[in-house]
């Protein structure tokens, strides 16, 4: 786009605009007025500017015309004509005419004015909102699989879960029971083959949950907007019964809105929420985090234990060494 501007406006440098008219050679119809040409006014309608036109195109058409000469002079005539009836029955471009004709001292103006519509290509609104919605979903499809695999082999590294997933292959005979040295069919297993089987094993029976869960078509933005009227009917519903049980009727949560409030207090997305560890969901519930007492207490013993947590890291106790020592660092600006 940027590129597009500049273009125009180097454009516009090369025209030496002359100040004796307010017609522009190299505009429009050029020095002859389009108006004229079409032998209308300013005020004509659509229809006058149609009408008159076809007139003179039946007339100056070179078909009708015999002789060489006659031929090459209607041509000339007709190509004027129909330029003269490109510029005025376009609503836009008749817009940018008058106003020439009403501001000729603005020069630069009409040539940029001019030249951007010229040079401007004309692509279908519809078409570009097409192929811009299926470039952001094939990139949410691509990116999606790859944060799900990045975490597959993420959780294939964390002792917790590779124990896990050691313990599941061997039941399932994909890995042998002994600790010792594989035997038979996986005497000749390798570390990569035996990570591949674990990362198989995670994927069949670990469900990821959050920004890292295994991706599906209601996460592209096609799909999204295709259901948006059946969600946007079920935020509405969900809405509209939320005030009516809690706000009218004042009955008590049940789970699913209990977690929905505390997610609320935490200002935490829901892909967020999600991946926290199932231990800390039941912490959540067992402290009864919905209450909004509740949740402020627990949030100042989180901040106090964070505070701790600090004080005895020995990259902290450096900082803080560093603070005493040398004080807080500063930015200033030589004068001299």
């Amino acid at each position: 786009m940027l590129l597009h501007t500049a273009f125009l406006l180097v454009l516009c440098l090369f025209f030496v605009p002359d100040s004796t008219g307010q017609l522009l050679e190299g505009l429009y119809c050029g020095r002859e007025n389009c108006y004229d040409v079409l032998n209308v006014t300013r005020d004509a309608t659509k229809s006058e500017i149609s009408k008159s036109y076809r007139q003179l195109a039946r007339r100056y058409h070179p078909d009708l015309h015999r002789s060489a000469e006659a031929k090459e002079q209607a041509a000339e005539k007709f190509k004027i004509i129909a330029n003269a009836y490109e510029i005025l029955k376009d609503d836009e471009s008749r817009n940018d005419y008058d106003y020439m004709l009403d501001n000729p001292d603005e020069y630069y103006s009409h040539y940029y004015r001019y030249y951007r519509r010229r040079v401007a290509p004309k692509v279908d609104v519809r078409i570009v909102i097409v192929v811009t919605i299926t470039i952001i979903s094939a990139v949410q499809y691509f990116s999606g699989w790859q944060r799900y695999n990045t975490a597959i082999r993420y959780f294939a590294t964390v002792p917790k879960y590779r124990n896990r997933a050691m313990e599941i292959a061997k039941e399932e005979g994909l890995l042998p029971e002994s600790n010792g040295r594989p035997k038979g069919k996986h005497a000749k297993l390798s570390k990569d083959e035996i990570d591949e089987i674990l990362r198989k094993v995670i994927v069949e029976k670990m469900d990821i949950k959050g920004a890292y869960a295994r991706p599906t078509v209601f996460d592209l933005l096609w799909v999204q907007l295709v259901v948006l009227p059946y969600t946007v009917t079920k935020y509405l519903y969900w809405y509209m019964s939320w005030f009516v049980r809690h706000t009218l009727l004042d009955r008590p949560y049940e789970d699913e809105e209990k977690l929905y409030l505390i997610r609320r207090y935490m200002k935490m997305s829901q892909a967020q929420f999600d991946a926290q560890e199932p231990e800390k969901i039941d912490e959540f519930m067992q402290r009864k985090l919905w209450i909004r007492e509740n949740f402020e207490e627990w949030s100042k013993e989180e901040e106090e234990n964070t505070k701790k947590q600090l004080a005895a890291s020995n990259r902290y106790k450096q900082y803080r060494r560093y603070l005493k020592n040398h004080g807080v660092g500063r930015v200033t600006f030589d004068d001299s």
